[in-house]
């Protein structure tokens, strides 16, 4: 009951506009939220980059991951201390209320437990057997202009396409080869990134795996259990609703804030099914965590006997990790560490149209569905929308036939299936210094023409 009234505030908070938070003075649960950040945060990138074979150090997380975020946790968050005892990340936030704490499991990420969690109280996870190795993606020379292409690459680290953005690590494919690739310092190819968002692409993915399996079938009602109910309306959402972002429901601020549960130790259970159906199934696009977290939680039994790092291990992803809330439930649409050349794979598994080293993954025409802008639209921007994918159909001289998956601080995988091609570009870009990927992908596209 505790828990549960801890979540309900914290979620009032969050509920809050930006402005009102930052000229607000930090409440108990705010601090909570920037505590749990920053424990999280550090576990996974160190843990998941000890476990790929890189190091990562507290003074790179503090300078890359933990700078620029959210303008209302800035300041708390840079004010806090980290202790680290083994898999055991603290970090301290009120004087007579236990640390917030997240704890790493081999082969399973980090996980933040919920306010007023004591370190023993709870059981540890079992640890999740990987695939020991994998066959290195190949490289070559770029097919078309090679310092062209070297240039771009080089402007992505310098700026060029967004003023005060980090890019961190750029790998381009090119029929299947490695033809460029570049890291920051503090980074190489088996340093994991959060994904954020691109997070979404890879739970359509793993649902296109299962309809592939023959278990689940996209255009009938999501099954969840909290909308079973006689003449309850939230059950004729179909899971192409919420991978469309088209359910209907509303959510908690924009949509894209989905903080109490990402940092504040609610889970995806307690929280993604409550909100109410305001508009028409399938007649209004509002891009939504939460449209995925229960696209996510409608395919989560077939999980037992598929978990997500049995697809990642046979694409040669063994450097992604898939992280859960502290009861188990996966946060597909943000919780996702891993490697450029990882998404690499990722990239190149759709330019295959789902099939890989000769066994079909996903359905024929999969990618046809996730890349077709046949659900409601978004209204204004750059970009169309599929299922679980952004369309690069608006975008001057990127081919129509462009898709990408997309996430916060500057993560982005954009496919180009007619030229074989896959860009990756992974980030930490602070608050409101984006990246212009419609650009990037612009020029190594034309560089390699």
């Amino acid at each position: 009951m505790k828990h549960a009234y801890r979540a309900f505030a914290l979620a009032a908070v969050l509920a809050l506009p930006t402005t009102a938070l930052a000229q607000t003075p930090p409440t108990a649960n705010h601090r909570a939220l920037a505590a749990g950040y920053k424990a999280l945060t550090m576990c996974s990138a160190l843990h998941t980059a000890r476990e790929a074979g890189a190091t990562r150090t507290m003074a790179s997380v503090e300078a890359n991951e933990l700078i620029g975020i959210y303008p209302e946790l800035q300041p708390l968050v840079a004010a806090m201390t980290v202790e680290m005892a083994g898999d055991v990340v603290s970090v301290d936030w009120d004087e007579t209320a236990p640390a917030r704490v997240a704890i790493h499991t081999p082969g399973r990420g980090c996980v933040i437990q919920p306010i007023g969690y004591v370190v023993g109280s709870a059981p540890m996870r079992a640890a999740q057997t990987r695939r020991a190795s994998a066959p290195a993606l190949p490289t070559g020379q770029a097919q078309g202009d090679v310092a062209a292409l070297d240039a771009a690459v080089a402007q992505a680290f310098g700026g060029g396409f967004g003023a005060g953005s980090n890019t961190t690590g750029v790998v381009v494919l090119q029929n299947g080869r490695i033809v460029a690739e570049k890291y920051a310092d503090g980074f190489g190819p088996n340093t994991p990134q959060r994904t954020w968002s691109v997070a979404k692409s890879l739970a359509g993915t793993l649902i296109g795996a299962a309809v592939q399996r023959g278990e689940i079938d996209v255009k009938a009602p999501a099954v969840i259990a909290n909308w079973q109910g006689q003449g309850d309306p939230r059950g004729a959402i179909t899971l192409e609703s919420l991978m469309r972002m088209a359910s209907g429901l509303t959510s908690d601020t924009a949509g894209n804030r989905t903080d109490a549960l990402y940092f504040g130790g609610t889970t995806v259970d307690e929280q993604a099914p409550g909100w109410p159906l305001l508009a028409r199934v399938g007649s209004t696009y509002r891009y939504a965590n939460n449209d995925t977290l229960l696209a996510t939680l409608a395919v989560a039994p077939t999980f037992a006997a598929h978990p997500p790092a049995e697809l990642f291990d046979r694409l040669g992803m063994i450097h992604t990790f898939a992280e859960t809330d502290w009861r188990g439930n996966y946060i597909l649409s943000s919780q996702v560490w891993t490697t450029a050349r990882d998404l690499a794979r990722f990239g190149q598994l759709y330019v295959q149209d789902g099939v890989w080293e000769g066994e079909r993954i996903l359905p024929e025409n999969w990618r046809t569905f996730v890349s077709t802008p046949s659900g409601p639209q978004p209204p204004s921007g750059a970009f169309g929308y599929g299922a679980t994918f952004w369309l690069m159909n608006r975008s001057s001289g990127v081919p129509a036939d462009a898709f990408a998956a997309f996430g916060n601080r500057g993560q982005y995988v954009v496919i180009v299936p007619s030229s074989k091609v896959v860009i990756v570009r992974r980030g930490e870009d602070p608050t409101g210094k984006g990246f212009d990927v419609a650009a990037f992908a612009r020029d190594v596209l034309a560089a390699l023409d």
